[in-house]
């Protein structure tokens, strides 16, 4: 079994992945591959295995080479089975979004997953936390999306003359993105010229949140004059037409 193991690293299957390819669990798949040949594996799951790997027999294991093609046949194996698996589980949620809506947020989902059950370092998490600051912050701001399509063209996955958004501002935004992290991966700036440039973000993060935490204290005092202005202790489903429409006008006194 030590050639199996090394064949499954020297292919970067995963073992959450190989797991849910041969629909067991992972403590399972180990279990499995601490046993000494494939004989020793239930059938089916022997059989599967060797289907990924495009063998017969486990003797087979020791003639494999490892090459682009090799590789790319067996992620395009895995990636089907672990897909028709996954599949049957997330579906069922996604009622009332179309296919490609449901496929597409199937593999968003198996991928972060799939990450989050590997990671053994807290970084996968600490990401995706920020991954979810980041999407729930999507509407506010248009860079955001220049920036998922910058790196979705960088990293190959898209044409870099593909322009969904707004074509001038988004062509000017990459050019000016592709700038600056050349910079920073040449080394062409050092973290002390840097530091009075991060001085002012964070100044200016400091500035927005002081002007966020007044505005949230300015609606906070509305509301409390608008609930005692109507005669009411709270906000409910009865009156919150009411004391939204007090509030506005509470604070259209001040313009």
């Amino acid at each position: 079994m030590e050639r199996l193991n090394n064949l499954l690293n020297e292919l970067g299957v995963s073992k959450v992945r190989l797991a849910k390819y041969l629909g067991v669990s992972r403590q399972m798949l180990y279990n499995y591959l601490a046993l000494n040949t494939l004989g020793e594996w239930p059938k089916e799951k022997a059989t599967k295995l060797m289907s990924l790997l495009n063998i017969k027999e486990e003797t087979e294991l020791d003639n494999i080479e490892v090459d682009g093609s090799y590789i790319i046949e067996v992620e395009g194996r895995l990636n089907e089975g672990v897909k028709d698996s996954s599949d049957k589980e997330v579906l069922a949620d996604l009622k009332g979004f179309n296919k490609k809506e449901q496929e597409l947020l199937t593999d968003i989902i198996n991928l972060l997953k799939e990450k989050l059950q590997e990671d053994n370092t807290k970084d996968t998490y600490n990401s995706y936390v920020y991954l979810y600051h980041y999407l729930q912050s999507m509407e506010t701001s248009k860079e955001l999306k220049y920036i998922l399509a910058y790196m979705s063209k960088s990293m190959g996955f898209t044409d870099p003359m593909e322009f969904a958004f707004n074509s001038d501002q988004q062509f000017v935004f990459e050019s000016i993105l592709f700038s600056g992290l050349t910079l920073y991966n040449n080394g062409g700036s050092s973290k002390v010229k840097l530091a009075e440039a991060h001085k002012r973000f964070v100044q200016d993060i400091e500035h927005k949140n002081e002007e966020k935490l007044s505005r949230t204290q300015e609606l906070n005092t509305a509301k409390v004059q608008a609930l005692r202005e109507l005669g009411y202790t709270e906000i409910n489903e009865d009156n919150a037409k009411e004391v939204l429409e007090k509030i506005a006008e509470i604070q259209s006194r001040k313009v």
